[in-house]
């Protein structure tokens, strides 16, 4: 090999062993030893980790590989061509892609799974990205926890440009890379349909006893202890309990699997739920691994059901495990601190400037906000100076995007196609937080914001 043709080939990984080396050489341990703050973000890494699979791994991400497996399997790629597809009627796909968030309620990490399902399965990567953005976006109960909290201009004004910018960022996706999107949807129309095993209302059923289970299990306690959302709440075990029942009636009845098998998993999770009452997790978790079960050893439909969503599971879960952990410890758990001290957030997201929002939402796009909690977040960092418009670029960008999110996102649709969305949720979110700011700043009321 000749010079010019090493320095061609081998330039970056000697960059990468140079760079370590120097960072090594010069990694200043003594200054470090004594720096609580490092030794802080540490436990907060760990403390994230731990908080994450507390509430999120069992209820949120196990529902939804199950969800996506199913949509791999019990969906025709047919149907998704037709509504979802490069092909499909822009109105239709766009319109429901852009509004799923009311239905599904999920976290930046739990719609992962779901937006991985229909892409693979054909969907045009324009309505894929609405529906990864909305997904998290469009929560109505948050929504409305906005408005209480934090006003309702501020609740209006996240309303709306969430369902915008789901559209637009879809559509602007679509239309860059159109190129690929023509090859794929060659490259898929040729493909045979073999048909529905059941009747288009059967397996509308079936996904939404699915999605009732992910939504109704993780309801989140309301602000206030009165009202629908309340009750609701605290009837929520009660009714995932009962769409699990209707679950357990479609296995048997509809995709005939062992009713004695069904029975028996039944059993131990009601069993299960009257000695740990004061403890829901535990029959959950019990209920989760006897799907687990009953699918697996199926002879039919449920043993590829079974195989999709662990594929989901083992190529997602250790892409969001390091993703945590870096976010823990760079910002911490909700209310706590990592590297980045809160007073610099605090700082630099003050007043309605360009650079305020821009901060703002790049730093809120890096961040993990679990469902709900980026209200309280965003309600103390407007006591401590936080702009409005900040607070809606905020708003706007951190509960659709987190680094987790990012590194499964990546290995969907590579990295190019992972910066541009990163890149335009980022930017739209600065403009919208910066318009939004000079629609406060200048007393204008609710009636008048646009849309």
């Amino acid at each position: 090999m000749d010079g010019n043709s090493f320095w061609r080939n081998e330039w970056k990984p000697l960059a990468l062993i140079v760079g370590v080396f120097i960072a090594c050489f010069y990694l200043p341990v003594e200054a470090l030893q004594g720096w609580d703050r490092l030794h802080n973000a540490f436990w907060e890494a760990l403390y994230l980790v731990r908080w994450y699979a507390e509430e999120h791994v069992l209820l949120c991400l196990i529902p939804a590989f199950f969800i996506a497996g199913a949509i791999a399997v019990f969906v025709s790629q047919a149907a998704v061509m037709k509504y979802l597809g490069p092909a499909a009627h822009k109105g239709m796909a766009y319109g429901v892609a852009s509004v799923s968030g009311t239905i599904l309620a999920v976290c930046s990490c739990t719609v992962l799974p779901l937006f991985a399902g229909i892409y693979r399965m054909g969907a045009g990567l324009g309505p894929a990205i609405a529906f990864l953005y909305s997904g998290p976006a469009i929560n109505v109960l948050a929504i409305i926890l906005t408005a209480r909290i934090l006003g309702p201009e501020l609740g209006i004004a996240r309303g709306i440009g969430a369902v915008v910018f789901s559209v637009v960022i879809g559509l602007m996706m679509a239309f860059l890379y159109r190129k690929e999107e023509l090859e794929k949807l060659n490259s898929k129309i040729v493909l045979p349909d073999e048909g529905p095993s059941r009747r288009l209302w059967q397996n509308a059923m079936f996904f939404g006893v699915l999605v009732a289970i992910l939504v109704f299990a993780n309801w989140a306690k309301p602000a206030v202890d009165e009202g629908a959302w309340h009750a609701i709440y605290a009837a929520k075990w009660w009714i995932t309990g009962a769409f699990g029942i209707a679950l357990a009636a479609i296995l048997v009845g509809w995709m005939k699997m062992s009713h004695i098998r069904v029975l028996l998993v039944a059993a131990a999770g009601v069993a299960a739920a009257v000695v740990f009452g004061e403890q829901p997790l535990v029959p959950f978790a019990l209920l989760i691994i006897g799907l687990s079960w009953i699918t697996s050893t199926d002879k039919g439909e449920g043993a590829g059901w079974f195989a999709s969503s662990w594929d989901y599971a083992k190529k997602i879960l250790p892409l969001l495990l390091v993703g945590v952990l870096i976010a823990g410890a760079l910002l911490g758990r909700p209310g706590e601190e990592g590297l980045i001290p809160s007073e610099w957030v605090a700082w630099a997201v003050g007043g309605n400037s360009l650079a305020a929002n821009f901060f703002a939402a790049f730093a809120g796009a890096f961040m993990y906000f679990a469902t709900l909690t980026e209200v309280p977040i965003v309600q103390g960092l407007i006591g401590n100076g936080m702009g409005e418009g900040p607070a809606l670029a905020l708003l706007l960008a951190g509960p659709a995007l987190s680094l987790p999110n990012m590194l499964v996102i990546r290995s969907v649709l590579g990295t190019k196609k992972t910066l541009t969305f990163v890149a335009m949720v980022v930017v739209m979110a600065t403009i919208s937080g910066m318009l939004f700011g000079m629609w406060v700043e200048r007393g204008l009321p609710v009636s008048s914001l646009p849309g």
